[in-house]
């Protein structure tokens, strides 16, 4: 698996990693960590879980099925979100990575993102407590989710930002409307798009599968392949609860799109072929 810096200063990581909160909905969990060590197996070293994810459980699953691995993955979780909304404040992030590490069986995670922007607390706060955290030694680098770029350039100017996940791909393109990916690349900053493949939608697209015919590859690899052509600091993290699906999306790692292929997946292109 080739590899791609984690922000500025952090570890290089797996070009494709994996988003963890699609485990949350099996009902068995010897198939969860079987996915897991499937990635393990296919070089994946970026994990990414959240507290609300399963309400623990999640964290919980990811931690004890990388346990003997985790000097070779880099591990995310996330603090804000919460049963009933979204809690910003440095009281909660104070109890939540406590609670984290617990479930997690580990004294650090990676990286740390703040969920969600609390529009009930200034960001300044919510990022100084998560910066706090890294004084302490329980977070190693700290991220945002889903936020605008002038966001971003808010918590970079107290404490640098690692990385900025949000949705993006080939069906929502946010992210490149409104700067933030750009903002990313110009300040040493990861972006992590989260539902790379468009929930679900992948297969009913005919310039994308003229692409993946063109290089041998699926669908889905070449919707992937696109997203790594955004940006070498581009790291996306599909999910799936399938083994056969997650030797697909790995693979996509080794596809190089050609600037034939990005005109073709271009703008409206595929809008108007969705709505088709």
């Amino acid at each position: 698996m080739r590899t791609r810096q984690l922000g500025a200063d952090g570890p290089r990581v797996s070009t494709i990693g994996l988003g963890c909160m699609a485990l949350a909905w099996s009902q068995d969990d010897d198939v969860s960590r079987a996915v897991i060590h499937s990635a393990l197996d296919h070089g994946v070293t970026f994990f990414d879980t959240a507290d609300v994810y399963g309400a623990g459980h999640n964290e919980e699953l990811v931690g004890r099925a990388l346990r003997g691995h985790r000097g070779e993955v880099t591990l995310a979780s996330k603090v804000g979100l919460v049963a009933d909304g979204v809690d910003g404040s440095p009281d909660h992030i104070e109890t939540a990575i406590d609670a984290s590490l617990y479930r997690l069986g580990d004294d650090v995670v990676d990286l740390y993102y703040l969920h969600r922007v609390d529009p009930a607390v200034p960001l300044a706060e919510s990022w100084g407590a998560l910066a706090s955290l890294v004084e302490k030694g329980k977070v190693r680098r700290i991220g945002l989710s889903e936020v605008t770029p002038e966001q971003a350039a808010e918590a970079h100017a107290i404490h640098p930002v690692t990385a900025v996940q949000s949705e993006f791909s080939l069906w929502h393109r946010a992210p490149l409307e409104t700067g933030v990916i750009e903002w990313c690349r110009a300040n040493g900053a990861a972006f992590v798009p989260f539902a790379p493949l468009g929930r679900g939608s992948v297969n009913s697209l005919r310039p994308l599968r003229e692409v993946a015919e063109r290089h041998r590859a699926t669908p889905v690899q070449a919707a992937l392949a696109w997203l790594l052509a955004q940006g070498e600091h581009v790291i996306p993290i599909p999910g799936t609860t399938k083994r056969r699906y997650l030797a697909d999306n790995v693979a996509a790692a080794r596809i190089g799109l050609t600037d034939s292929d990005l005109a073709d997946l271009a703008g409206t292109t595929l809008a108007r072929v969705a709505e088709g």
